[in-house]
């Protein structure tokens, strides 16, 4: 099932929600620029295992409504929070990827613990606890950096997305690298089919977006995954910190393994996940 739920603010959510109801459910939450299509090896392998799966685009991606306001951290909690409350989700697992895995950290950290909504999270190449380089993580990255992207962004988006799916996300710049066309074509589909503006204002979002305390305030168990030849998210600052920030975590590092590894390597990630899960 396909539809939509309206947040409090009036924006239009879209959401996939597809197994049987009373199933565990597990909820997926995507990375910047994409859409709820980014998870489909994951829906589709879950659902195979008896879960109910759900995932939704975040405000101004994919189908959602491409409004002008809160592309921000705090909404897109709220965003998720809206889905779940929607469809009654509880004792879900929460999955995040990039962008998503800091939605997740702040959706679990405010929303889902307190009513009992979440079981267990998961980090994939996730981005809190913070990008950007600050006094509080000198390992961060240069804001000139995200200066670029919004450049590359605003400048010329399609050729933008188009060398960031071929190049840095999947690793297929690196020498020797399988380069899959079809991959790439997909990122840029789900990426064009956004709001420009909420891919700008999202850069912000995930990448200036100081997660430290809703890191620490998730007790459930997490399971942090992370490539350590991620060119976009770089594991050290981030599933490392990750690890140390959380109650109750797990860390796997994967050798030379890509941000977009989720894809890639759909086949090891989906196993290692559904055995945290079954755990």
């Amino acid at each position: 099932m396909t539809s939509f739920v309206t947040t409090q603010d009036g924006v239009d959510i879209f959401y996939k929600d597809w197994g049987a109801k009373d199933a565990q459910p597990i909820m997926f939450h995507h990375g910047w620029p994409l859409s709820s299509d980014d998870w489909d090896a994951q829906m589709l392998f879950f659902l195979g295992k008896g879960y109910r799966v759900v995932a939704h685009d975040r405000r101004g991606h994919g189908r959602s409504a491409q409004v002008d306001v809160g592309h921000d951290m705090d909404h897109y909690a709220a965003d998720a929070a809206a889905v779940a409350e929607h469809l009654d989700l509880r004792d879900a697992i929460h999955i995040g990827h990039s962008t998503g895995g800091g939605e997740v950290a702040a959706y679990v950290a405010r929303h889902g613990q307190p009513q009992g909504r979440v079981a267990k999270a998961v980090l994939v190449s996730a981005v809190p606890p913070i990008m950007l380089k600050t006094e509080r993580y000198p390992g961060g990255l240069p804001m000139e950096l995200f200066d670029g992207l919004r450049a590359g962004l605003a400048a010329n988006r399609s050729e933008f997305f188009r060398d960031v799916a071929s190049g840095p996300f999947y690793g297929f710049n690196r020498e020797g690298a399988e380069v899959k066309p079809a991959m790439v074509d997909n990122w840029w589909r789900q990426g064009m089919m956004g709001s420009a503006l909420a891919q700008y204002e999202g850069i912000k979002a995930f990448s200036e977006t100081d997660q430290t305390d809703d890191l620490k305030a998730i007790i459930v168990p997490t399971l942090v995954l992370h490539g350590d030849d991620d060119q976009v998210v770089p594991y050290k600052n981030a599933g490392v910190l990750q690890a140390e920030l959380l109650h109750n975590a797990m860390l796997k590092v994967y050798e030379g393994y890509s941000h977009g590894m989720l894809t890639v390597n759909a086949d090891v990630l989906n196993a290692d996940i559904l055995g945290f899960i079954q755990a």
